[in-house]
């Protein structure tokens, strides 16, 4: 008896775990997408400060170690990301719209082929 007490229960609770959510509001997809960008451009920071210690560590040891350092390696510098701005994406469309649409590409004359002679 248990045991098909506890089946039906877990039964049930799969039965919502699979039900399907209402879809996302514009509201909630824009803080979804702006979010989605926050943590990008925390990433290139993260990538920026990581970039610059070590640099600070490849000088270090280039300047106290001179015998064991060897020929020092270039690397390209370090680009700073910023400060985060976010541009929501219905700005783009309206700058899109500004500026004019580029004309279509003349479609390519037909070549006539002859057939192969066997």
């Amino acid at each position: 008896m248990n045991k098909a007490l506890i089946a039906l229960v877990l039964t049930a609770a799969s039965a919502a775990v699979f039900a399907k959510l209402p879809p996302l509001n514009d509201e909630a997809k824009a803080k979804a997408e702006e979010a989605k960008a926050k943590t990008a451009h925390t990433g290139k920071v993260d990538a920026y400060l990581l970039c610059k210690s070590q640099d600070k560590v490849a000088a270090h040891v280039q300047k106290t170690n001179k015998a064991q350092a060897g020929k020092p390696v270039t690397t390209p510098p370090c680009a700073d990301p910023g400060k985060f701005v976010y541009t929501p994406p219905e700005a783009a469309p309206a700058v899109a719209a500004a500026a004019p649409a580029p004309a279509a590409p003349a479609p390519a004359p037909a070549v006539a082929v002859a057939p192969a002679k066997k």
